[in-house]
């Protein structure tokens, strides 16, 4: 990758290394997301996905490496600037995290209300205009119990890009959504790419929606990053572990009897303690 490349990157990840107490999360991650690009990041159970979303974040500290977002190394901004710098930066949660209490309107104004001082009326046109980019148009006055899981989403998505995002980051955007609503959310992730062209990192473990929407995926496990590639590179690979992540297959380990003793107990069978 040449310089200027490198420069023009959404998020530029170098050598990340985390740590909770003495166990290490993170083992020298590179991870690279370009500017327009929907990169999608998976990985088993413990694989470090969540970890590095707070990095990408800047809600964790690392242990060591360099986390550039937007160009700013978020590491060394101060609290001014990492605030400037979450303007730009939008995230739709798991389970949507709408407040209960607010109408639909009142939760996809609060980044407004948070960061700008806008008046009223603008803010009330703004919402109106990204209820209607999510398919949700006239529901800014109903309440989110008032919601199907996926007008939740959706609800989720507009306040997410009400600021108009460099970069949009969304958990497990399918996830408890039946087959025909994930889809159809999937649509909307695309549609938001293309008219927005901003960079969106999706975590998720539905494979059918990573394939679908995915430019580049990148697989994690155990703290290393196992592949990047197009879609089709990550379904073609040869590489046994990925196949076992994508298609949910159990690695399963064969011990001996001297082996599953120590594990059980900690003493070798000649009664030594084993070390």
């Amino acid at each position: 990758m040449s310089s200027d490349e490198a420069g023009n990157l959404a998020i530029r990840v170098r050598d990340l290394v985390t740590h909770y107490g003495e166990r290490q999360i993170l083992k020298g991650i590179d991870f690279d997301v370009r500017p327009a690009e929907i990169m999608v990041i998976m990985g088993g159970s413990g694989s470090g996905k969540s970890t590095l979303m707070r990095h990408l974040l800047a809600l964790e500290a690392a242990t060591s490496g360099s986390v550039e977002v937007l160009g700013e190394d978020i590491g060394r901004l101060g609290t001014r600037a990492r605030a400037e710098l979450s303007k730009k930066i939008g995230v739709a949660f798991q389970s949507g995290a709408l407040f209960s209490s607010l109408s639909v309107g009142e939760n996809i104004q609060l980044p407004l209300a948070e960061h700008t001082k806008l008046n009223a009326a603008t803010k009330a046109i703004m919402t109106r205009m990204k209820l209607e980019v999510v398919d949700l148009a006239g529901f800014e006055d109903l309440m989110p119990s008032e919601l199907s899981g996926g007008m939740i989403k959706r609800a989720a998505l507009a306040r997410a890009i009400i600021m108009d995002p460099k970069i949009l980051f969304c958990d497990e955007p399918s996830a408890g959504l039946d087959p025909v609503v994930a889809a159809s959310l999937d649509d909307l992730i695309l549609r938001l790419r293309d008219a927005m062209q901003m960079s969106i990192v999706v975590v998720t473990h539905e494979l059918e929606s990573a394939f679908k929407i995915a430019d580049r995926i990148t697989i994690l496990d155990q703290g290393h990053i196992l592949a990047v590639g197009t879609v089709d590179e990550i379904k073609n690979s040869d590489n046994e572990r990925i196949q076992n992540i994508l298609h949910r297959r159990t690695e399963e380990e064969i011990l001996d009897a001297d082996e599953y003793l120590r594990r059980l107990t900690g003493i070798t069978v000649e009664g030594s303690p084993a070390l």
